[in-house]
């Protein structure tokens, strides 16, 4: 019984916290200065723009135009991206058909890189433990995560792709079309979203690391004569686990953001472009629909996290059904 009110409760928190972002958007759209109608097609007839202002829903009150766009975002309509040419308009599923799979794969292979440097070199560092080398290069790893992603994206566009000419930093190659130019074309982008990934995962993996190796079980686990490597492996890494995967987990849903200035940087022609290009445009139904799905994604993720909890460590389990 607690455990089904547990879950309504966490259901309900995840409602509430969709709806405060979706309809914190509608009021913060309304508020911004101008006309959009205007800033869409500026030079219209006023009997254009009246019917602009119609589709877009801006003749309604706010509490209307916002459930009215939420009961279509339910049934998948997420509404039109208008052309420059009055009377043009495309569906912004069909945008985002387009330029999803780009910003998932720019996801997907910026975590898979975090993590595959971060595990392994939080581990050295908990192992070597106040030593010079974890001293170095905690300090490193600090300093690097203070910097922000669009300048190292700008000095990597400039120093790997224009002064080095190394690769083309600018365009996305398709891995059917040529996997090798796929990956030059994702290299510095990835690189560029990773870095302050790693230096956080990094520093959070070697903290609980550090944590977990003073307690009991792995004093009895070395006293039994195990591997040093043995004992990171098969007893310390699974419950070390939990903070960096809520970590992992959270920055999944954040990196859209993230994306967003790395896209444009590197002209990926992602959902982070098409978000930019709707602001600056104001195309009120692709922003409030594309910014709802990232709010769902982060709900989505959180979730999974949750989930996940019991899994890695059972303890998490025990404590709430206690």
């Amino acid at each position: 019984m607690f455990k089904t009110l547990a879950n309504f409760k966490r259901a309900g928190q995840a409602l509430l916290v969709l709806f405060f972002v979706t309809f914190g958007v509608t009021l913060l759209m309304r508020l911004l200065p101008g006309d959009p109608a205007s800033t869409l097609f500026p030079f219209s007839t006023p009997e254009q723009l009246a019917e602009v202002r119609t589709q877009l829903g801006l003749d309604k009150n706010v509490f209307s135009y916002y459930f009215e766009w939420l009961w279509k975002f339910l049934h998948g309509d997420l509404g039109y991206y208008y052309a420059a040419t009055f009377g043009d308009a495309v569906k912004v599923t069909s945008m985002l058909a387009q330029t999803l799979p780009r910003t998932l794969l720019l996801m997907a292979y910026t975590m898979i890189f975090s993590l595959v440097c971060s595990i392994p070199l939080g581990m050295l560092l908990a192992y070597k433990a106040d030593s010079r080398l974890d001293k170095i290069l905690s300090n490193i790893l600090f300093a690097v995560s203070s910097i922000p992603n669009f300048a190292v994206a700008l000095g990597l566009a400039y120093l790997i792709g224009v002064k080095f000419n190394m690769v083309n930093p600018l365009g996305y190659i398709p891995w059917a079309e040529n996997p090798v130019e796929h990956v030059k074309s994702m290299i510095l982008p990835v690189f560029s979203l990773s870095l302050g990934l790693i230096a956080t995962f990094t520093r959070l993996f070697r903290a609980d690391l550090i944590s977990t190796l003073k307690e009991d079980f792995v004093t009895m686990a070395s006293s039994k004569g195990l591997s040093n490597r043995w004992i990171l492996w098969r007893h310390v890494f699974r419950p070390s686990s939990a903070t960096l995967m809520t970590a992992a987990a959270l920055n999944m849903a954040s990196l859209i953001g993230g994306a967003v200035i790395i896209e444009v940087i590197f002209a990926l022609n992602g959902v982070g472009m098409l978000l930019n290009a709707s602001i600056a445009q104001r195309q009120y139904l692709a922003i409030q629909s594309v910014i709802a799905l990232i709010a769902v994604a982060f709900v989505i993720f959180n979730i999974i996290v949750d989930t996940l909890y019991t899994i890695v460590d059972p303890r998490v389990k025990a404590n709430r059904g206690s």
